[in-house]
């Protein structure tokens, strides 16, 4: 954390809150709400517009309807099968979708995980929904998913049939896919040729292999070592079958960046044409960033924990190299700091305000993070802007 101050900033202060949720403490929106209290408490006529933002992952709706977005809700199947309503955002004909709202792993029991059979067949739900009302640009934000699947639910839901030695169709999840003898895409849905489909994901992992959707992220939603290895063969087995329906293309998507985002799901949008662009490039652009940036004098952004994570696209970093392509101040609030000074002035970031700093208790910190970022946020507001 930089111990130094700027002291004024140059004319009329106009604050830019684009930071994203504090997982397990509060949202993007929250976040936004408690630092414009704090900060107000110092400057009560201060002008602040809040932008919550979000990586492509957890939260990407709730930034999207937070900037204007219509929110929509649909009945769409869980990860293991069973019904959830789930939400997307539509402005005019671009939609936001999160795979999250239909699986993710917010969408399974406490402490159930279902690592070989899981689907993503509520996300080609959600994305079909899209399309029945009129959007003609889909952002597909993945992340948090419950799944390994490498898209296949999705793609079943949109029209495809994957079928096992005695044309049955293979069980649902990753798992399922080690019977998979044929691949029929031909009666997927026709309106996925004719939209601008973006694939919005802060990781670039490839489908299988050491960095492989498997290998990296398996672990993470209950896989042995024994399922991440029966994932990995299955998924390199579905790019093979698929290879022979679709051509050299199916191989080459296996091995592009975001083939493994989101338990593969990435690999299954690429298949249906989707361009793999990074989540928080993506809503920046979708949510205005670039305008509201225009007239800010100082931008606050942030999320849980700033970390090495961040520094490889998640959302604080997205922002402040946007913020300093614009010649803007960035200063930054977490829950937790894990980044030297250095890296946080490489990546943009003038000051850090953990609220770690402001209680050491771990526990608390969780529990009372609103009250104690109103507190950090006048700090801010008596660092940068009296």
């Amino acid at each position: 954390m930089d111990g130094t101050v700027t002291g004024n900033l140059r004319g009329t202060p106009r604050v830019l809150i684009a930071a994203d949720k504090f997982k397990g403490s509060l949202t993007a929106v929250q976040v936004a709400e408690r630092v414009t209290a704090g900060l107000r408490r110092v400057l009560p006529a201060l002008e602040v517009e809040a932008l919550p933002v979000a990586d492509g992952g957890d939260g990407t709706v709730a930034a999207a309807v937070a900037a204007g977005f219509e929110r929509r809700e649909v009945r769409v199947a869980g990860p293991l099968g069973e019904p959830v309503t789930a939400a997307y955002a539509l402005r005019g004909d671009t939609a936001v979708v999160e795979m999250a709202e239909a699986s993710g792993l917010q969408r399974l029991p406490a402490g159930v995980f279902a690592p070989l059979t899981a689907s993503t067949y509520g996300s080609g739900e959600l994305l079909r929904a899209a399309l029945d009302a009129g959007a003609r640009t889909i952002v597909f934000g993945v992340g948090g998913s419950a799944t390994t699947d490498g898209g296949a639910g999705m793609l079943a839901a949109l029209g495809a049939r994957f079928l096992d030695a005695f044309g049955e169709p293979v069980g649902p999840g990753g798992g399922g896919l080690r019977d998979l003898v044929t691949a029929d895409l031909s009666a997927l849905d026709a309106r996925l040729a004719s939209i601008d489909f973006v694939l919005a994901s802060d990781v670039d992992n490839p489908l299988t292999g050491p960095k492989g959707a498997p290998a990296v992220y398996g672990p993470q939603k209950g896989a042995s070592a024994e399922d991440v290895t029966t994932l990995d063969t299955a998924l390199a087995h579905f790019a093979t079958v698929l290879e022979k329906v679709v051509g050299a293309r199916a191989a080459e998507h296996a091995l592009a960046p975001g083939a493994g985002a989101a338990g593969g799901i990435g690999y299954g949008a690429l298949i249906l044409g989707a361009r793999f662009r990074p989540g928080i490039e993506v809503m920046l652009d979708v949510l205005g960033f670039a305008t509201a940036l225009e007239k800010a004098t100082l931008v606050i952004t942030g999320e849980g924990s700033l970390d090495e994570q961040t520094l490889h696209g998640k959302a604080p970093a997205g922002v402040a190299a946007a913020a300093r392509a614009a010649d803007k101040e960035v200063v930054a609030v977490c829950g937790r700091l894990a980044l030297p000074p250095k890296a946080l002035g490489r990546a943009g970031i003038r000051r850090v305000y953990p609220l770690t700093d402001q209680e050491p208790d771990v526990a608390r910190c969780i529990a009372e993070a609103g009250p104690i970022l109103e507190d950090v946020a006048e700090r801010i507001a008596r660092d940068f802007l009296t």
